[in-house]
């Protein structure tokens, strides 16, 4: 990079692990300009993945998922404040810290600030219900925990089967309420869906599948769950996981593509700007292997696109490395730790080809157009033995590997 292109002010919105990946990446890569991170959050920036899991069911305490920093980053840090808005004619970010708004210039950006759960679509709700999404959530959750009440979780994504587990581990009793045939059924297909539908009854969880929230009853606080098929679940405590929205609304008028996410090219540069990258939850990035926008809203992704697209941003315009990593997430859920190698997207065949589905050891293999497109497993570790099968778009089913 030139010097007459030297960047010399960049700002990092977002403070979660792909903000703060990013700011590392930039002053380990000699990046030695102004820095500013703007946080949504009072808190030092910390590990989410615990927050249904270990920090719920108090098996780590408050500071033990804080996101230690690797190096001393010698940047300002706003916390509590919001982005509000972005200007790229005078390349400035419009932030709110209270009542009080400032403008901070840039001459490179990047955007990190993630996503928002989705509300209750029926208005307001009753106290005992909740989001589940920053720690002061899990803290109030965890607290409310100690009077042992029933527990209904709607929704059957990651978070909410993770929490249904995490309340019977307490020996809570727990419904799960989904609005398709199973959970997990979006991200892991069918044959998935129904062998976690069965994970949780095995382990006493009220499954209820195909069926929708009607309304929560109950003055005040809420004492009962109404089904769309009319029946009644009681509840002192309800957890909402509808799933999450990229937190974008503060980029509106910006010029930036925005369709379900901050649209970028292979390397992460944000399309609509110059010297703008995007990473994490909200970022929708061209991956050239499954050829198409990926958004994907995963720890360990987040991680590691928030590192490249800090370098993409130092590389200057055009100059960016691909970001072709293969997707990877992991969820744990009673003793099963189930972990995910790709994007199993309109997938057409799946086979298991090591171990057994009933046993819950096993390693399954996700096929498109005969090509091998991801793979899942719950024998820790063993999924990245199969990183090649999916890079190199290897037949299907790939061989095992050894």
């Amino acid at each position: 990079m030139s010097s007459d292109q030297q960047l010399k002010q960049v700002v990092v919105v977002g403070a979660g692990v792909a903000g703060m990946r990013a700011a590392e990446t930039l002053r380990v890569a000699g990046y030695d300009g102004a820095l500013t991170i703007v946080s949504a959050e009072r808190h030092a920036p910390y590990h989410r993945p615990p927050l249904s899991k270990k920090l719920l069911t108090g098996q780590v305490q408050r500071a033990g998922i804080d996101l230690a920093p690797h190096i001393d980053l010698d940047a300002r840090v706003l916390r509590g404040a919001s982005a509000v808005g972005l200007d790229m004619s005078s390349r400035t970010v419009l932030v709110r810290d209270d009542d009080r708004e400032q403008e901070l210039g840039f001459d490179g950006l990047v955007i990190a600030s993630g996503a928002a759960p989705r509300e209750w679509p029926g208005g307001p709700v009753p106290d005992g219900v909740f989001l589940l999404r920053t720690v002061d959530d899990c803290l109030t959750i965890r607290q409310r925990l100690q009077a042992r009440p029933r527990v209904v979780v709607v929704g059957g994504g990651f978070i909410g089967a993770e929490v249904a587990a995490s309340c019977r581990s307490l020996g809570l009793d727990v419904a799960l309420i989904e609005l398709t045939a199973g959970p997990l059924l979006g991200a892991l297909g069918e044959e998935m869906a129904d062998r976690y539908a069965a994970l949780h009854r095995q382990h006493g969880v009220d499954v209820r599948v195909n069926v929708g929230v009607d309304t929560f009853i109950g003055e005040g606080h809420v004492r009962a769950v109404r089904l769309t098929d009319g029946n009644e679940l009681p509840a002192d405590l309800v957890l909402i996981g509808l799933g999450v929205d990229p937190a974008t609304g503060w980029l509106d008028g910006s010029g930036l593509r925005i369709d379900d996410g901050v649209v970028c090219d292979a390397t992460g540069a944000v399309e609509g700007g110059t010297r703008v990258v995007a990473a994490g939850d909200l970022a929708r990035w061209w991956h050239p292997l499954y050829e198409k926008h990926l958004r994907v809203e995963h720890w360990e992704h987040a991680a590691r696109q928030g590192a490249a697209a800090a370098c993409t941003l130092l590389a200057g315009p055009g100059h960016g490395d691909t970001y072709d990593e293969v997707p990877y997430f992991w969820s744990d859920q009673y003793d099963v730790k189930l972990q995910m190698l790709g994007v199993p997207d309109d997938y057409d065949a799946m086979q298991v080809i090591e171990g057994d589905l009933d046993a819950w050891k096993f390693v399954a293999a996700y096929g498109r157009d005969g090509r091998t497109i991801a793979v899942v497993s719950t024998i820790p570790g063993r999924v990245h033995a199969y990183r090649s099968a999916i890079a190199d778009r290897a037949a299907f089913p790939p061989e095992a590997a050894a």
